[in-house]
């Protein structure tokens, strides 16, 4: 970390981790219950020399990272509508250009060997439900540059700002389906790298598997000018230990 922020920049051929439905909560996103031994997290654990019988849950492993950001979208159910039209159960996933399917961690962690940033498509209230610190920072250690929506919960928004993914809203009328989005798109997000301002709209450009485009406007949900200073050091944490270096 240096003594000055990088700043927010452009995301470019973005891929997509997860198409979710609407209210999606934070449990779905960072679940507190039993940890299971064939997940990335379980896996981790046993690699780890911990036996099954002490694996316990994610909440009690919240000091964890390796383990929580396992577990970041592993809700046994959670759907991703990337894996057929009424989605599947668990945490799953599917990697572009490859067509495997895997769960969402390892993905991410192909992903993030590849160079390829990360973006989620999500319904209404995305984020509903308590205000779990580790919805927004396991977003953020998946690689998931922005969360596209209908629409946030209050403080799930300002969590994943504070953690320095953009969120972003459809304008009324536009979702994913209407789109026709299958996940096997990249996105590209221009306007982010310069001087931006609370809730500006921007253009993200969608290319299709066919090779078609489609441009379409998004209100960026970076609601207030401490947030821009957020976003552009990267996070809330490092926007205050920058505050107090200086």
């Amino acid at each position: 970390m240096g003594k000055t922020g990088a700043g927010l920049k452009n995301i470019a051929n973005a891929r997509v981790l997860g198409l979710f439905g609407d209210k999606i909560t934070t449990d779905h996103i960072s679940p507190a219950g039993s940890i299971k031994a064939a997940s990335p997290a379980g896996a981790y654990l046993m690699e780890n020399g911990v036996g099954v019988a002490d694996f316990n849950q994610y909440g009690t492993r919240r000091g964890n990272h390796e383990v929580m950001m396992r577990g970041t979208f592993a809700n046994i159910r959670i759907r991703n509508h990337m894996l057929g039209p009424n989605g599947k159960e668990g945490g799953y996933t599917i990697h572009y250009p490859s067509k495997e399917e895997m769960s969402i961690y390892d993905a991410a962690m192909q992903y993030k060997a590849e160079g390829v940033p990360l973006v989620i498509f999500a319904g209404v209230e995305y984020g509903n439900g308590s205000s779990r610190d580790w919805a927004a920072k396991g977003t953020n250690l998946l690689g998931v540059r922005a969360v596209v929506a209908q629409s946030f919960e209050r403080i799930h928004r300002s969590n994943l700002v504070g953690m320095g993914v953009v969120p972003f809203c459809f304008e009324e009328g536009t979702t994913w389906a209407s789109l026709n989005l299958k996940g096997d798109e990249t996105v590209t997000i221009e306007g982010l790298d310069g001087e931006i301002k609370p809730r500006e709209k921007k253009i993200a450009k969608i290319t299709y598997a066919d090779g078609s485009v489609k441009e379409i406007p998004l209100i960026c949900r970076i609601d207030t000018l401490d947030e821009v200073t957020y976003v552009n050091n990267g996070g809330i944490l490092q926007t205050v230990l920058r505050d107090l270096a200086a």
